[in-house]
């Protein structure tokens, strides 16, 4: 610490150097603070910043779109028919490919690769820790005196990663470590540049040596094809000529920047992805005036730079903005393939975290970097489309297609409803429960808004469909009711309600409960299943009351009407964030899991169970190993961030505030000798009381967390230690916060060590 008293007599500095007040010397002890050596380096070295300029290649984005993607036009143009049809049929059909064509396909890829100047190859896989994974081989092989470029279809189409150093639930042990990618021929291959570097990257599943699935992939792909297969016989109902249900997915991803500078001086940043101790600022976000104000010149350059790399990669990323809290932003794609979608998410957030390095920026994914403001949030715009052109929850033109889209609609509420603590279980990790409910985000109680419109359409069902047998004419008559009552734009007259978790935005509906740092897979793959879950269900009901003499169009709304009814304890129109809704929600029976061990408990529940294993997208074996994986992770981040704190307590702040307190000491000597304690002294006296106070409850609190963590390690099971760690750990955090904040406003501002709020948010 850098102080300076002026008595005379200079005290010994933090660096080891000596320097003395230049001037008169007084007979008060006086004290000169410089500001914390590593905070006043990085302010101002983020003062002096020079914006780095995007490395743009062209001014229209269509010249250089999807340029490194083995899109449809990179088959057609390295591919023989044979092989571009086969491939094609393996995407629409799922049908295997066999060895030969594998072949070809690997000999076209690996020319189209190397002319872009890629010299290796990765199966690219998204295992279970939530980040990407890539193992590189080169093209070459040596032969005799020389070396030759190889790739082969086996290559392409299989490899083995080590699966024991991956999560994976008790699946595999230590000493087990075979594991496979294979190929996902419905995402395209892509290459990743790197610096100079250019490698060929192949989206895969990743597997375990006994064929249980050990990544995200996998069961999205499942859950994808299982929606598909439920959904065409509903469709059918309406379009025969649709051959094809394919869910979609819009995401929008917000996020936090600040400079590198101030990153590397926060331990709690680095480690954890957010400030564990740090005093909200007089100005935070209560203004409102960053919302979709002017982006700052240094963001929009790093914003121009990472959107190419999007591009370049086939990424349809089109929008971006200020978001709500000071150095938030935000960005989002055209719809998209779900699966498709999620690969592209997961590489948007590689590409934005390599490109801010290269703008001295660090982004911030974690759901909440900053107490005291918004955090942030990926909103999922889920719906599904056919082959013919129809977005099955977009209202059309006719009373047919309007009555196709009542249909899903209604399922989709259904399949919520029937299953809302399985969608909460979906998004809970330890980032996102410090959203989720906090006033800034939709709550953790899973409710669904429709908007006033389709509410009123779903009553005149309700009321017309009466129980007994079906009137024709009043079936044809509410037919024409239904299409008159839906506006032709549902998007410009159904509201916006950004309280709530799961709302219809005219022709989507928007999960705004998933994290900004989760895998999108893990949410989709829940809304995918529990949907296509809902339709086999749905069809069944239809087909007994046909069966039963009923006509089609009244089965269909008769069954329609049963499920409006039973679904209307999570239609919510009002404040999410209200107390009142809290103990509304009680009253109709939704549960308000607000932390994630026991939110977890929801996916080996029975009824998860029985939707995720007899629809075929888990086993048993492989739900409880992901109930493992995702408690040791909850399990390991709380560890962290509690290690980090008592760290950054005992070594950073605590001996910053002693240093203070002793320069007070100091003084209140001074004034003593010359005879001047009194009333001069007692401001100071009172500070120093206060500053100590702080001092001994902040060292009080981390005796306690290091005992919590000692018990919470003694637990007989990995759900028990983390419920452990959320009751008994977690809360001794704010306990030490809140000391240390308090410190942070009174000990000298050029003492305090860690860059405050002020800083990292509103310094460009």
């Amino acid at each position: 610490m850098t102080v300076l008293e002026t008595a005379g007599s200079s005290l010994s500095l933090g660096e080891g150097r000596c320097r003395r007040q230049m001037g008169e010397v007084i007979s008060q002890p006086k004290t000169i603070f410089f500001m914390s050596s590593a905070r006043k380096k990085a302010v101002d070295t983020v003062i002096n910043r020079e914006v780095v300029a995007p490395r743009l290649t062209g001014a229209k984005v269509s010249d250089y779109y999807a340029s490194n993607v083995f899109n449809d036009k990179a088959m057609r143009d390295h591919l023989s028919d044979d092989a571009y049809k086969a491939v094609r049929e393996a995407i629409k059909t799922g049908k295997k490919i066999n060895r030969e064509v594998s072949e070809s396909v690997a000999q076209g890829m690996k020319a189209w690769a190397m002319g872009k100047g890629a010299n290796s190859y990765t199966h690219w896989f998204q295992p279970l820790t939530g980040a990407t994974a890539e193992k590189h081989d080169m093209f070459f092989t040596p032969k005799g005196d020389g070396a030759i470029e190889v790739f082969s279809g086996d290559a392409l189409v299989q490899q083995e990663p080590d699966a024991s150093s991956f999560p994976s639930g008790g699946i595999r042990a230590t000493f087990e470590a075979r594991g496979y990618t294979a190929w996902d021929p419905n995402s395209p291959a892509f290459i990743m540049e790197i610096g100079d570097g250019k490698t060929l990257c192949i989206p895969t599943i990743f597997i375990s040596y006994t064929g249980e699935t050990l990544d995200y992939k996998a069961p999205l792909l499942k859950s994808s094809h299982f929606l598909e297969e439920a959904a065409l016989p509903v469709v059918h109902m309406f379009d025969k000529d649709a051959t094809r249900v394919t869910a979609t997915l819009g995401w929008e991803q917000e996020y936090f920047l600040i400079d590198e500078a101030l990153y590397y001086t926060r331990p709690d940043l680095m480690f954890t992805g957010r400030t564990l101790v740090g005093h909200s600022p007089a100005k935070g976000q209560q203004l409102e005036d960053h919302y979709f104000g002017t982006i700052p010149e240094r963001v929009y350059a790093y914003m121009l730079d990472f959107e190419q790399e999007c591009h370049k990669l086939g990424i349809p990323v089109r929008t971006r903005h200020n978001e709500v809290a000071p150095a938030q932003f935000e960005c989002a794609p055209m719809f998209e393939e779900v699966n498709v979608a999620v690969d592209h998410n997961q590489l948007l957030m590689d590409i934005m975290e390599r490109v801010a390095r290269r703008h001295k920026l660090r982004v911030l994914l974690h759901e909440k970097p900053f107490a005291g403001i918004n955090g942030s949030g990926k909103h999922n715009n889920w719906s599904m489309g056919t082959d013919t052109g129809k977005n099955l929850l977009s209202p059309g033109k006719t009373p047919k297609n309007n009555m196709l889209f009542i249909t899903f609609f209604v399922n989709v509420l259904k399949a919520v409803s029937e299953h809302a603590d399985l969608l909460r279980a979906s998004i809970a990790s330890a980032n996102n429960d410090h959203r989720l409910g906090a006033n800034e985000a939709p709550p953790a109680i899973i409710s669904a808004f429709i908007g006033s419109y389709m509410s009123n359409v779903l009553d005149e069902i309700e009321k017309r469909v009466a129980p007994g047998k079906y009137d024709e004419l009043s079936n044809a008559n509410l037919k024409l009711d239904i299409h008159n009552k839906i506006p032709d734009v549902m998007l410009d007259n159904t509201d916006r309600n950004r309280t709530s978790p799961f709302a219809f935005t005219g022709n989507k509906f928007e999960f705004r409960a998933v994290g900004s740092s989760a895998n999108c897979a893990q949410s989709m793959t829940v809304m995918n299943t529990i949907m296509g879950n809902q339709l086999v269900n749905f069809k069944a009901e239809v087909d007994k009351l046909v069966k039963d003499g009923e006509g089609k169009d009244g089965a269909i709304l008769r069954v329609l009407r049963g499920y409006i009814a039973s679904s209307k304890s999570i239609r919510f129109e009002g404040d999410g964030y209200s107390d009142a809704w809290e103990k509304e929600a009680k009253k109709r029976g939704l549960s308000n899991v607000k932390t994630t061990p026991y939110a977890l408990d929801f996916y080996v529940s029975k009824k998860s169970k029985d939707v995720f294993v007899k629809n075929g997208i888990y086993t048993e074996r492989e739900l409880e190993a992901r109930y493992e994986i995702m408690n040791h992770s909850y399990v390991l981040k709380i560890d962290i961030e509690a290690k980090t704190l008592a760290d950054m307590a005992t070594t950073v702040i605590v001996p910053s505030a002693i240093g203070y307190l002793n320069t007070l000491i100091g003084n209140l000597k001074g004034l003593k000798e010359v005879g001047i304690l009194g009333t001069a002294g007692k401001s100071q006296k009172d500070l120093a009381t206060r500053i100590a106070a702080h001092i001994n409850a902040i060292q009080d609190g981390v005796a306690k967390l290091e005992a919590a963590m000692e018990a919470a390690h003694k637990a007989k099971t990995t759900s028990d230690a983390a419920k452990a760690y959320c009751d008994k750990v977690k809360p001794l955090f704010d306990v030490i916060r809140n000391e240390a904040d308090a410190l942070e406003q009174i000990v000298d501002d050029n003492v305090w060590p860690l860059p405050k709020y002020r800083e990292m948010l509103f310094i460009r």
